[in-house]
C-alpha cells in the first residue's frame, strides 16, 4: 500500500493519489512530500524509491531486505538513510515485537517503508498531519523528527509496564515462591534485554542527528532530534534499573526458596533427631534374649514409654534453649 500527501507553501495538504503525480510535484521542489509504503508489492517500492527518488541501490536493498538491519543513518548527499526499529505489539510483554522502518529524508521530502503489520505511531503521525497541517508545514526534517519521537514514545510505557508487573512478581514472590513467578520474571529479564537491543543503537543515531553533521537538518529541528536522545537516554537509564530490579526479583527468589527449603529440612532434621533415641530404645527391646532387665516387670511396657516421652521432652526444651526451635 502506498501512502502519499502533499503540502504546498500555501498551506494547503491534498493527498497524492498515483505515481505520476508524485513524480510530477517532486520535479516541482516546492512544498514537502511525505510518502509512506507499507505491505506493498516488491514492484511498488521500487517505483517509487528507484524510478521515482533515485535512491541509491544500497539503501534499496535494505529496505526490501526482510533480514535485521541495525538502527543507523547514512549521509548520501541530497538525502539521509535512517534506520529505526519500533514497537509494534506489547500485549503480553514476554517478547518484545519490533518492525523495521525506513525513512529517506530530503530537503522537500520523506519517505519510509515498513513491510510488515501497521506500525501504530507513524499511523498517528499520519492521522494528526491530516488535522493539524503545521505539522509538514515545519518542513520535511520536523516531520522526520515527528515520526521518531512518536516511535520513541511507544518504548516508555512497554517499560513501565515491565516494571508495574516486576513489582507485583516481587511481592508474589516473598509470600509464596511459584516457579511460575520464577519463569515469568525470566521472561521480562528477555524482553528488558531486547528493549536495550533496540534502543542502545538507535540512541547513537537520535545523538548523530542532534549534533549538527548533517547539513539536511535545520538548527530549528535539531533542537527537537536533541529532545528524542534524551527520551532514549531516560529510556536506556530506566531499563538499566528495572533490569537490576529483575535481577534482584531472581535473587529473592532463590533467597526465599533457600529459606523455605532450610525450614522444611530443619523439621525433618528435628524430627529424626527425636526419633533417633527412641529408636535405639525399641531396637534393645526389640532383641531376642530373655534374661533382659524389667523384661517381665509388670509395668515395664509402660515404664519405656515414659522414658521416651521423657527423652522427647528433654530434646524439644534443649532445641528450644539453644534457639534451634
Amino acid at each position: 500500500m502506498i501512502q502519499a500527501m502533499y503540502d504546498s507553501k500555501n498551506g494547503q495538504t491534498r493527498a497524492i493519489k498515483s505515481v505520476p503525480d508524485l513524480k510530477e510535484l517532486l520535479a516541482l521542489a516546492d512544498g514537502v512530500i511525505w510518502v509512506h509504503l507499507q505491505q506493498s508489492e516488491h514492484h511498488e517500492y521500487e517505483a517509487v524509491l528507484r524510478d521515482v527518488f533515485n535512491f541509491h541501490p544500497l539503501t534499496i536493498e535494505d529496505t526490501l531486505s526482510h533480514g535485521y538491519q541495525p538502527p543507523k543513518v547514512d549521509d548520501f548527499g541530497s538525502y539521509l538513510f535512517v534506520i529505526v526499529h519500533a514497537i509494534t505489539s506489547n500485549d503480553t510483554l514476554s517478547e518484545l515485537a519490533t518492525e523495521e522502518l525506513n525513512c529517506f529524508l530530503g530537503a522537500n521530502f520523506l519517505v519510509t517503508a515498513c513491510h510488515g503489520a501497521t506500525i501504530r505511531p507513524v499511523e498517528r503521525v499520519w492521522e494528526r498531519v491530516k488535522r493539524d497541517e503545521r505539522i509538514i508545514e515545519k518542513g520535511a526534517d520536523f516531520l522526520l523528527h515527528t515520526v521518531l519521537d512518536a516511535v520513541v514514545d511507544d518504548f516508555l510505557p512497554f517499560l513501565d509496564r515491565i516494571d508495574e508487573e516486576v513489582g507485583r512478581l516481587e511481592d508474589q514472590i516473598i509470600l509464596d515462591p511459584q516457579p511460575t513467578a520464577m519463569r515469568r520474571v525470566l521472561e521480562l529479564k528477555h524482553s528488558i534485554l531486547a528493549l536495550r537491543r533496540v534502543t542502545s543503537p538507535q540512541r547513537e543515531v537520535m545523538q548523530r542527528l542532534s549534533r549538527g553533521e548533517f547539513g539536511l537538518l535545520s538548527e530549528h529541528s535539531r533542537i527537537y532530534f536533541r529532545d528524542v536522545y534524551d527520551h532514549l537516554v531516560r529510556i536506556n537509564d530506566l531499563s538499566e534499573g528495572v533490569r537490576d530490579v529483575v535481577g534482584s526479583t531472581l535473587d529473592t527468589y532463590l533467597s526465599v526458596s533457600s529459606n523455605k527449603l532450610n525450614e522444611v529440612m530443619k523439621a525433618l532434621t528435628i524430627v529424626s533427631t527425636i526419633f533417633l533415641p527412641l529408636t535405639l530404645v525399641t531396637s534393645l527391646y526389640g532383641m531376642n534374649f530373655d534374661l533382659m532387665p524389667e523384661l517381665h516387670w509388670r509395668y515395664g511396657y509402660l515404664m519405656v514409654w515414659v522414658i521416651m516421652g521423657l527423652v522427647i521432652a528433654g530434646m524439644l526444651w534443649f532445641f528450644r534453649r539453644r534457639r534451634w526451635l
